[in-house]
């Protein structure tokens, strides 16, 4: 705005110059800090009485917007026993997306099933088969979630478990000690087939390779990002 000779101006200063930019970055930034520090220990409180701090999990409704309450669905609740069950007899996630799909069941928030809606992720507590809620469990505190300066968007970095908040919520629970125990076991056992070849050695994870403008070029038209999809294009 300098270079092009604009002057900013606010009513409660006037003219905005380098010490009011230093100043008030610096306190706005306090005041962002404090902020965050006060909601995560509202949270906290909130997880510690066994409430739902964050938002609402399939398989359940919503009590009183901004209590964190929460009660059974009854028809979700049946869908999740459902995957829960058929996970643990065998099924992929995929083949269960599949088939719920097929029957015209919505998914969660109305959305079609896809197999990460129902795998997840273990180590982030995401997905239908790794939310401990379903057992009774409310474990928050998992996540910490930073922004990337590089893309401005927060990303997830799990935390040590000695960070989680474990509350037990029997009320809320939808599938019993066995089931869960089971679905557990063959998760385990499925990440393990799938770390291990033939011989049963551990197989070199594929890391795709990062290139001088990996991630930085977009399209000038729509906005979206290039891929390379072949050694010259």
């Amino acid at each position: 705005m300098r270079f092009c000779g604009i002057s900013l101006y606010a009513v409660h200063v006037g003219e905005i110059g380098a010490m009011h930019i230093g100043l008030l970055g610096t306190m706005a930034q306090l005041y962002l800090s404090d902020l965050r520090e006060k909601t995560w220990r509202g949270q906290l409180g909130k997880a510690l009485q066994g409430k739902l701090p964050g938002g609402k999990a399939y398989g359940y409704d919503v009590v009183a917007p901004g209590t964190g309450e929460r009660r059974i669905n009854a028809l979700e609740a049946r869908i999740v026993g459902r995957i829960f069950r058929e996970f643990a007899d065998g099924s992929s996630p995929r083949a269960i997306a599949k088939r719920l799909n097929l029957e015209s069941i919505p998914g969660p928030e109305g959305r079609p099933w896809g197999g990460t809606t129902i795998r997840g992720q273990a180590d982030r507590g995401t997905g239908i088969l790794n939310n401990a809620l379903y057992a009774g469990c409310l474990e928050w505190n998992r996540c910490s979630y930073i922004k990337d300066p590089r893309i401005g968007k927060r990303v997830a970095r799990p935390n040590p478990r000695s960070k989680w908040e474990i509350v037990e919520i029997p009320d809320l629970r939808i599938v019993d000690d066995n089931l869960w125990a089971r679905v557990k076991a063959r998760r385990q056992e499925v990440r393990l087939e799938i770390g291990r070849n033939g011989e049963g050695n551990a197989l070199n994870r594929a890391h795709r390779r990062r290139y001088l403008l990996s991630g930085l070029l977009v399209c000038g038209c729509c906005g979206g990002g290039y891929t390379i999809v072949g050694p010259d294009r």
